[in-house]
């Protein structure tokens, strides 16, 4: 509340590993009701978006709270009140061969899982023997090097090809805060994230906003502050509604 100054914050978060924990499938992240009671408690104060590397309507339909902007595939997909962006929409057909093959080529890998969206194929390999992951990352790479639009990124158990444009989280949350009226001085951004991909977001808010990097220890991060879990993302949320909503800072002892 110190780092806010008197300026109201807008609240910008990720799903996986930070709304929810981590599951061994993406279908078992369901959102807890306390923590979408939060959250929408929250948006009722500041301006909140979730910004999650799924698809945007699965994102939308998990957390299903009306009234937020929702950015799905990383910022590829966006939707809010009077908002619509897609950005790389021309690279379907790659992602569709891409698709293809890779459900050739990783069929025979136990535990592989491919994830299609509409803006990236996510290949999920939690599941996958440790012996057999490098041979999952070898058929990813060769497939976005037979398809010269798209690009791979990775994360925490999973490898993505996406289109090969130059956006991601942080450009997403920097679009956001321009469209949204929020790039003001009266405004700070507040990201959360745990991943990889979130460190886009950290980065392009330094020296402008507060990135919380969700880590059970500590890493290297361009974030400033860090939270264990997502029951501390959970309570760090309710703490600061309490806070906006008393208009004035609480007493919260150091996560």
């Amino acid at each position: 509340m110190a780092s806010l100054a008197g300026r109201k914050p807008a609240v910008f978060l990720d799903y996986d590993g930070t709304l929810t924990p981590i599951m061994p499938r993406p279908d078992l992240a369901v959102l807890d009701v306390a923590v979408r009671s939060g959250i929408e408690r929250l948006a009722g104060l500041c301006p909140v978006a979730v910004v999650s590397g799924r698809d945007l309507e699965d994102v939308a339909r998990l957390v299903a709270l009306p009234g937020l902007v929702y950015a799905g595939s990383h910022g590829f997909d966006i939707r809010g009140p009077d908002l619509r962006v897609q950005i790389g929409a021309e690279h379907g057909p790659a992602l569709d061969r891409a698709e293809a093959a890779l459900r050739q080529d990783l069929a025979g890998i136990d535990g592989a899982l491919v994830e299609r969206k509409r803006f990236a194929i996510a290949i999920h390999t939690r599941l996958v023997a440790p012996q057999s992951k490098p041979a999952v990352a070898d058929a990813v790479h060769r497939r976005a090097a037979a398809e010269e639009g798209l690009r791979v990124t990775g994360g925490k158990e999973i490898h993505e090809l996406r289109p090969n444009v130059p956006w991601d989280k942080g450009r997403a949350v920097l679009s956001l805060l321009d469209r949204l009226g929020l790039a003001g001085g009266a405004v700070r951004p507040v990201y959360i994230g745990d991943d990889e991909t979130d460190e886009d977001a950290f980065r392009a808010l330094a020296g402008r906003g507060t990135g919380i990097r969700v880590m059970d220890g500590p890493a290297p991060t361009a974030a400033e502050w860090r939270l264990r879990d997502p029951g501390e993302v959970a309570v760090f949320l309710a703490r600061l509604a309490d806070a906006l909503d008393l208009g004035r800072p609480v007493a919260t002892p150091a996560l």
